[in-house]
Formats: structure tokens, C-alpha cells, sequence
């Protein structure tokens, strides 16, 4: 045993037969500096790719996910209703987002024993929608008089409330319950139409209560079933004036 710890040490003092080079200093610091700069290309890379996530979700799809508490709706006279016949899932809204701003709009169309309706609601993200402060909610309006939000439809470019056309959404279910395709108009729109298989189309409509110059508008179902074939809308003034081109 002690001749083989002798011979163990002995090796272990031997000078090796090829001796190890000194380590590449610079060619080390350039293999770091290259893997340091593929991780920030790639952190930036994410972060870009999460913000287009969020606007596209804030714009057209702010899932529902789990119900919100319930908002009871503030009693008001009735609204304004003028029937021409109007990205990655994202959280549930907020209670600043279930809140109306102004009057809710009643569609006098029921699901699951409640009524859908429509209002306008805030909108809070000055980093990605810095002009956009309101969207307009798609709901139900429970018999007890609680609003149960479904779908949330906002500009997501621009001005919320430039001259024409904004947030066209809808033509999609969610939690069994038919949302129309609906959006808003910003200017002075007494009728709202597309045209459909050759037929033309006349929207619902009804003037936001806080700025009659915003006039959401809805298509029935069977008129209108996705926003891809509500193309062209064309706007309206009360004196038969082409709004829009």
C-alpha cells in the first residue's frame, strides 16, 4: 500500500510531456463580448416582441379570461338609441375597464336572460396607447342590474377620436354569447352601412352620451357575421352627405 501511494506521488510531480499553453486572453474576451451582446439581442428581441403583443391584445382582444366582480350600471335616462332597421391572452378587465363612461346603449337583443349593451370605458396605458384613453365594451346587462364585460374594442393606432372609422371588431362568441361585429365613428354620422354579397346593410347606431360626435354602431348577426365582411363601411351625415370615401 505505501509503495503505491510512493508511485502515485511520484507521477503526480512528473512535468507532463506536452505542456499546457497559456489561455487566449483576447480571444476569450471576444467569445464573452460576442455572447454578451446575442443575450441583449435577444432580451430587446422579447421585450419588442411582448409590447406588440399587448397592443394588438389591448386593441382588438382583451380576453374576458375569469369573470370580473360584477359593476352595478348607475340608473340614467334612456340612452340614445337610434335603430336604422348599430396577440398571448391577456388578463380579465379591470374595474376601471368594467366601469361605463357615460350612458350604456341597449341593443334590445338577450342571452342567457340578460341584455346585451354596449358603453364606453377607460382606457389607461399612456407607454402603448398614449392616444387612446376609451374603448368600447361589448357587456350583458344582468335582470339584477349588474354588467358582465365580454369583449373590449379600441383604437390601437393613432387618435382614438380622429375623423372616421374606429376599433371594428366582433362577429365572435365568447362564453357562449354572440358578440356582433360593432365599433365606433368619430364625426358627425347619422347612418352607418356595408355592403354584404352585393346587398347593402344599414348598422344600428347610437350616440355616446359623453360625445355625441362618437356614434357606436352594431350589425345583427345574420347581416353581418364577421368583421371581415363588413367592408366598406361607409359613414353618413343627417343631410345624405357621403361621410367617408
Amino acid at each position: 500500500m505505501t509503495d503505491e501511494l510512493d508511485r502515485l506521488r511520484a507521477a503526480l510531480q512528473e512535468t507532463p510531456a506536452e505542456p499546457f499553453a497559456e489561455p487566449d486572453l483576447d480571444r476569450i474576451f471576444k467569445e464573452g463580448g460576442r455572447i454578451r451582446r446575442r443575450r441583449r439581442f435577444l432580451t430587446s428581441s422579447g421585450a419588442a416582441l411582448a409590447v406588440v403583443a399587448v397592443v394588438f391584445g389591448a386593441a382588438w382582444l382583451r380576453s374576458p379570461g375569469s369573470a370580473p366582480e360584477p359593476v352595478h350600471a348607475a340608473a340614467s335616462p334612456s340612452p340614445m338609441v337610434t335603430s336604422v332597421a348599430s396577440s398571448t391572452p391577456l388578463p380579465a378587465p379591470t374595474s376601471a375597464e368594467s366601469r361605463p363612461l357615460g350612458e350604456v346603449i341597449s341593443t334590445g337583443t338577450y342571452a342567457e336572460g340578460a341584455e346585451l349593451v354596449f358603453y364606453a370605458t377607460e382606457i389607461d396605458d399612456p407607454d402603448n396607447l398614449p392616444n387612446v384613453q376609451f374603448g368600447v365594451m361589448a357587456s350583458l346587462s344582468e335582470p339584477d342590474g349588474n354588467l358582465r364585460p365580454l369583449y373590449l374594442a379600441n383604437e390601437s393606432d393613432g387618435k382614438d377620436r380622429s375623423f372616421g372609422f374606429h376599433a371594428t371588431s366582433g362577429g365572435t362568441t365568447v362564453a357562449d354569447v354572440w358578440v356582433p361585429v360593432y365599433g365606433y365613428f368619430s364625426g358627425p354620422a347619422a347612418r352607418i352601412e356595408t355592403t354584404v354579397d352585393g346587398r347593402t346593410v344599414p348598422a344600428h347606431t347610437a350616440r355616446w352620451s359623453e360625445d355625441p360626435d362618437v356614434v357606436v354602431f352594431w350589425f345583427d348577426q345574420d347581416d353581418v357575421p364577421s368583421a371581415e365582411s363588413a367592408t366598406p363601411l361607409v359613414a353618413y351625415s343627417a343631410d345624405g352627405k357621403r361621410l367617408t370615401t
